[in-house]
């Protein structure tokens, strides 16, 4: 894997101390810190539902740009050029063929693997990203729910949503804590979260990080992922995933989940091509549900992308 470019200002930027003594006890710091503070490498998502994957590719090169498929995704490509940056500009873009979007991110859709004709809630679902990948997957067809608690969020959603050429998506506005009874075969719970994993992405994360905001990030993610399993189907499936690599906003969560309901199972998954890192089974002193082993933390330095976290969960019948 060749080396990441490092912010022209990485020496300027200073961690809090319990920020590094904690982040030294998950992982290799250095590196992360490395990671973390390297530019974060470009890549699209070529959309099914308005053309095929290798003519799209094909025209985007004609102008010179590169393209390198994504192990784990095989619409998902990195994308350089040795002259510009400017992805967003490509007629391609602006015409729904192509979705700029981070590598990791792709992740979380293809765990879930929603399937045309399926029932599936996006419950925290701007800008899109995932929610116009999981509509390409299904073929346009079937119902995808993408829902999201801010109205001024749902902008952006609906304008992906039109751009990508879906007519299978109906837009909600609620707290995702609100749904009551409904029966979705597949729910993708993408939490908010502190962005940990995603420090390249927006450095501000450096500086608003404290211990308080991860407790309360963490009380919101157990609410969400427990009204999300309440509105599964039996046998239906769910993904819970955050760009954070805080163990009580990733494994922690899904403990609570696990030892909450009995009827859920937790889904081994792995995707060839995709480097992981084993899951934090205890953390601070608290134990968690063993089965918490079977999901999967990405660090930026695993996979020189974001770091994400992603676990599949089944109601059993």
């Amino acid at each position: 894997m060749v080396q990441p470019e490092v912010m022209s200002n990485a020496g300027k930027i200073e961690f809090k101390p319990h920020f590094i003594e904690r982040y030294s006890q998950l992982t290799d710091w250095e590196k992360f810190k490395f990671y973390s503070l390297s530019f974060l490498r470009r890549s699209i998502r070529i959309n099914t539902v308005m053309g095929n994957v290798q003519e799209t590719k094909k025209n985007i090169e004609a102008k010179g740009w590169h393209l390198k498929q994504i192990p784990w995704c095989k619409e998902g490509f990195w994308i350089e050029h040795p002259d510009r940056r400017d992805v967003g500009n490509l007629f391609e873009h602006h015409i729904g063929k192509i979705y700029v979007q981070e590598a990791a991110s792709m992740i979380p859709p293809l765990i879930l693997n929603p399937q045309p004709y399926e029932i599936v809630l996006d419950l925290c679902a701007a800008p899109g990203s995932k929610t116009t990948q999981m509509g390409a997957m299904m073929q346009n067809t079937g119902l995808i729910i993408a829902n999201d608690y801010k109205g001024q969020r749902l902008q952006s959603l609906g304008i992906n949503i039109q751009r990508s050429g879906l007519t299978n998506v109906l837009i909600s506005l609620m707290h995702g804590k609100r749904f009551y009874q409904f029966q979705f075969d597949k729910i993708l719970v993408d939490a908010p979260c502190s962005g940990t994993g995603a420090i390249r992405k927006s450095l501000k994360t450096i500086n608003i990080w404290n211990p308080v905001m991860i407790t309360k990030l963490a009380k919101q993610q157990k609410e969400l992922v427990h009204r999300a399993f309440e509105n599964l189907k039996l046998g239906g499936e769910m993904v819970y995933s955050t760009c954070s690599v805080e163990p009580e906003e990733d494994e922690g969560v899904v403990s609570y989940l696990l030892q909450t309901f009995p009827d859920a199972e937790i889904v081994k998954i792995k995707l060839p091509g995709l480097k992981t890192t084993p899951a934090i089974i205890e953390f601070n002193g608290e134990k968690y549900d063993p089965r918490v082993k079977h999901t999967l933390r990405i660090w930026p330095q695993d996979n020189d992308t974001e770091g994400f976290f992603i676990a599949k969960i089944k109601k059993t019948t």
